[in-house]
């Protein structure tokens, strides 16, 4: 096997692995900026990362240059997208989750 191959199962790979933590994230968090957060940090890495491994897979062809610009396209819009969102979400006054489940309030007790 050559060291190419291995380079780009190794990113590819880890990128399927922050895609799932994103996906898990999304259904264990408690609100919508801590999912937003973790979407948008995690899928913007393996979706990155896959690419890359596509990119090292494929050599130096006109495809590579291709996924170039298409990480580079998803590394500008990705964060901005998700920003816009938490933005609007916070001018329609949504209230995050700040609650500890740790502490008790009084009420609680």
């Amino acid at each position: 096997m050559e060291i190419q191959n291995v380079f780009s199962i190794i990113l590819i790979v880890s990128g399927i692995f922050f895609m799932l933590v994103g996906s898990i994230g999304v259904i264990r968090l408690p609100d919508f900026y801590s999912r937003t957060h973790a979407v948008s940090k995690s899928d913007t890495l393996g979706i990155t990362l896959v690419i890359l491994g596509l990119i090292i897979y494929e050599g130096l062809t006109m495809n590579s240059v291709k996924l170039t610009f298409i990480v580079l396209f998803i590394a500008l819009s990705n964060p901005i997208g998700t920003h816009a969102l938490a933005r609007a979400a916070y001018k329609r006054q949504l209230k995050p989750n700040l609650k500890d489940d740790n502490q008790q309030t009084e009420s609680d007790q």
